[in-house]
């Protein structure tokens, strides 16, 4: 506890802090696209409680990835049949479950959008109840709390430490997410945006799953996406979105400036 105060140890829990809310972007995307599935009156509760309650999840989570971390990385099935090899632990398990199921959310949000006959009012948009939501909420912050609770594991060993930067991170997850969706409802251009990068988190998920489980398809290895490439990528998404963005007003600012000509 002592370590706590110290000047180091408040420099460690700066660093957690903010690699926490780094890897904690993409699950506020997460928490957003979930919690519009429940009654607009109950949104704000679902995100807090779910939250709230993950918090709780991950510091107990914690305590057990710290006990069993051996066991985790040990694998207890293994695939060779010439094809396929793999040798699956349980945290590829759960980093390749994760993945898998934020791409398929990705995808089905995506496929909405395209189908939804009235993008204001979301008629074809399927209600969903709170329990429903606020335990997709729960298990997809602690799939997400796998990397960032053992990044905080190589930067310090002191529990209190890694359990304080968890429950700041939390309460700032709390205080941005009602934020996040209101940014997300009234600018619905961005929701598209968060889609996709919400795709390629998946995509460095399962990736990063294949590779520790060594799979092996076909002769080819599969490798974990580098967190360099991920930021790149999401970099670029952001830029032609913002690049994007501004050509279509002035592409429709020329147009208004033309029919106001004709009518002339």
């Amino acid at each position: 506890m002592a370590e706590l105060f110290s000047i180091s140890g408040l420099f460690t829990l700066g660093m957690l802090v903010v690699l926490q809310a780094v890897l904690g972007f993409d699950n506020l995307l997460y928490i957003s696209i979930e919690s519009k599935r429940v009654e607009e009156d109950k949104q704000s509760m679902v995100r807090k409680f779910g939250i709230g309650l993950a918090i709780v999840l991950r510091i107990v989570l914690l305590f057990i990835v710290v006990n069993v971390i051996k066991m985790l990385e040990e694998p207890f099935f293994e695939i060779h049949n010439g094809y396929v090899d793999m040798a699956v632990s349980g945290h590829s398990l759960i980093v390749l479950f994760g993945g898998a199921f934020i791409l398929w959310t990705a995808l089905k949000e995506i496929y909405h959008l395209l189908a939804e006959p009235d993008l204001e009012h979301g008629e074809n948009t399927a209600k969903s109840s709170v329990g429903k939501a606020i335990t997709l909420i729960v298990v997809m912050n602690l799939v997400f709390s796998f990397d960032s609770i053992l990044s905080a594991m190589a930067l310090t060993k002191n529990l209190w430490i890694m359990s304080v930067a968890i429950i700041i991170s939390g309460v700032l997850m709390i205080v941005l997410a009602d934020r996040v969706a209101t940014f997300l409802k009234q600018n619905r251009m961005y929701e598209v945006l968060g889609l996709f990068i919400l795709f390629i988190v998946g995509v460095m998920l399962v990736s990063e799953g294949g590779h520790l489980a060594h799979v092996v398809l076909f002769g080819h290895e599969v490798h974990a996406m580098a967190k360099s490439t991920f930021y790149f990528v999401l970099a670029i998404l952001i830029v032609v979105d913002v690049v994007q963005g501004r050509y279509q007003k002035r592409l429709l600012a020329r147009q208004d400036r033309m029919q106001e000509k004709a009518a002339a």
